[in-house]
């Protein structure tokens, strides 16, 4: 995978002490880069599925796992909710992607020092698919999440870390945009109302939809799973 960035056609902004928003992060070459291999993530071991919750809610975004296997609400090595099997280890270029987005989300290199994500949750959204207002608190480490988009332009809501309601900021995600969320901010409730389909470059490599990876460090050691 490429190693070197361009410069960003737009500033960061920030959206809250800790949250960066950075339109554009990934050019369309990136973008198809990172599609491509979401698809080969996806011929498995572990394929994409729709998650249970436990009351028994089915999610409507498809999501699989790298490094460490999610489901509501712990994570294992093995996708004992799927078919048993390991899910793929992370990826090192995706972790050197990682420390690139909070260096330049931040405006430091140093904020990128120690950070060695060890697991990415990559959401599939459809037309009509949503995610409920909710926190990423299953990891034992409070590290930032660095989360990436490509596709169709989604509502992004970006929350308070005491409520799910108000107040809370909407934002127009794109294809290509970076958006990092860690400090004050790291537990804050977001989620995504609304998919705006057919809003993607046809470039970015996905027709339809749109594709959400997050990364993250567990704080978990190989033994605990």
């Amino acid at each position: 995978m490429s190693a070197l960035f361009d410069a960003l056609p737009e500033g960061p902004r920030t959206i809250a002490p800790g949250a960066v928003h950075l339109p554009g992060w990934l050019d369309l070459g990136r973008q198809r880069e990172l599609v491509e291999a979401c698809r080969g993530f996806g011929r498995g071991p572990v394929p994409y599925r729709s998650a249970r919750l436990p009351g028994g809610h089915e999610m409507s975004v498809q999501t699989l796992c790298l490094g460490w296997h999610w489901q509501p609400y712990r994570y294992t090595r093995t996708a004992d909710d799927v078919n048993g099997a390991r899910v793929l280890d992370f990826p090192g270029w995706l972790a050197a992607w990682g420390r690139r987005a909070l260096a330049d989300a931040y405006g430091d290199p140093a904020a990128a020092k120690g950070y060695d994500p060890d697991t990415a949750l990559v959401n599939f959204y459809a037309d009509s698919a949503r995610m409920g207002m909710h926190q990423d608190k299953d990891e034992q480490a409070d590290l930032p999440v660095v989360s990436l988009s490509v596709g169709d332009d989604c509502l992004f809501r970006f929350g308070n870390t005491a409520t799910r309601s108000k107040p809370y900021t909407d934002i127009r995600l794109r294809s290509g945009d970076l958006f990092v969320f860690g400090g004050p901010a790291r537990l804050a409730y977001h989620g995504v109302p609304r998919i705006y389909p057919g809003t993607a470059d046809p470039e970015c490599g996905l027709t339809g939809g749109r594709l959400n990876l997050t990364m993250r460090v567990t704080g978990l050691t190989p033994l605990a799973g």
